[in-house]
């Protein structure tokens, strides 16, 4: 069969894209491991826009009864399967998905396979995660409101993560590997390191996370004198980075030097002709599930008018 769309990933950009794609009557293929994306990982999320706060799981079930509702019978779902190529048949223009049960072909494709967050690797990281230690700043930090938190990660992200918790933590202490903040925007480094809330200690690393039912500190070491000291904190953020899921489309579309699919903001195009990308997996300048939803969206339009132009 020959559809005319294949959506690749179930989070918030990928559902997104399913519904408006069904309510556009285009006969799509979606391809998803599990319907929620990374979010369905968090305890409650309190960005989510229309939701006071909602867990990660339930946001997941609620996405998937939203794409259900409106498959009808012409959108077709495949979940639990996971995308291991796409390759382009230049004398047909038509894309060939392939997972390891299947093979669909599309005239045209939405990559929203989002991305992994780099976890911490210390002891007890993985003991308390979601339990006080969390790789999502607008999804849980103002449960965090009045309490003394730690960032782990001097880079933009992390500095821009310690500047959201300063509006409602009672204290913020970053740490970072290296040296200096170099890998940080200079002006936002200088804005934030002012506050009087906060405290950034260059030069030292995580050590292990503390806790009991949840965290309660963090153990971390002096790089310079191997002094090793615990942070009292009720919140742990990690802000080590993302690795972007794009691998089976690196040689097919312009990525950059981490991997996010380089993508068009007006329209979400990638470099090549009928490929369109949303989400975390692109290199977008913010990534939040209300964004990954709304570029989808974006994205369908396009898409939409482009099938159409062609038909």
């Amino acid at each position: 069969m020959e559809y005319e769309l294949a959506i690749i990933g179930g989070g918030p950009a990928g559902v997104a894209a399913g519904v408006y794609a069904a309510r556009k009557r285009l006969k799509t293929v979606f391809i998803a491991e599990h319907i929620g994306g990374q979010s369905t990982e968090s305890e409650e999320i309190q960005n989510w826009i229309g939701t006071e706060k909602i867990a990660g799981e339930e946001l997941g079930r609620a996405l998937e009864r939203h794409l259900r509702a409106y498959a009808d019978d012409v959108l077709e779902l495949h979940i639990g399967e996971r995308v291991s190529a796409i390759s382009r048949d230049n004398a047909t223009s038509l894309f060939t998905v392939t997972t390891a049960q299947n093979s669909y072909t599309a005239k045209a494709v939405l990559i929203a396979t989002g991305g992994a967050r780099i976890k911490l690797n210390v002891s007890g990281a993985s003991t308390f995660e979601y339990k006080g230690l969390t790789y999502c700043v607008s999804c849980d930090g103002p449960l965090f409101a009045g309490q003394d938190v730690v960032v782990v990660g001097g880079g933009h992200a992390g500095f821009e993560a310690a500047a959201q918790l300063l509006a409602y933590a009672k204290s913020v202490t970053l740490i970072h590997r290296s040296p200096t903040f170099s890998k940080a925007d200079k002006v936002t480094v200088e804005s934030v390191t002012a506050h009087p809330n906060m405290t950034a200690l260059p030069n030292t690393e995580p050590v292990e996370v503390l806790g009991d039912t949840f965290v309660t500190g963090i153990k971390v070491k002096d790089k310079t004198t191997n002094e090793e000291r615990v942070l009292p904190a009720a919140g742990i953020f990690v802000e080590i980075g993302m690795m972007p899921t794009t691998n089976f489309v690196s040689d097919l579309v312009e990525r950059n030097e981490f991997g996010y699919i380089k993508v068009d903001p007006r329209t979400q195009r990638a470099s090549l002709e009928g490929i369109w990308s949303a989400g975390d997996c692109t290199d977008a300048l913010y990534h939040q599930n209300n964004i990954a939803a709304g570029d989808a969206v974006k994205a369908l339009e396009n898409i939409y008018y482009w099938l159409r132009s062609r038909a």
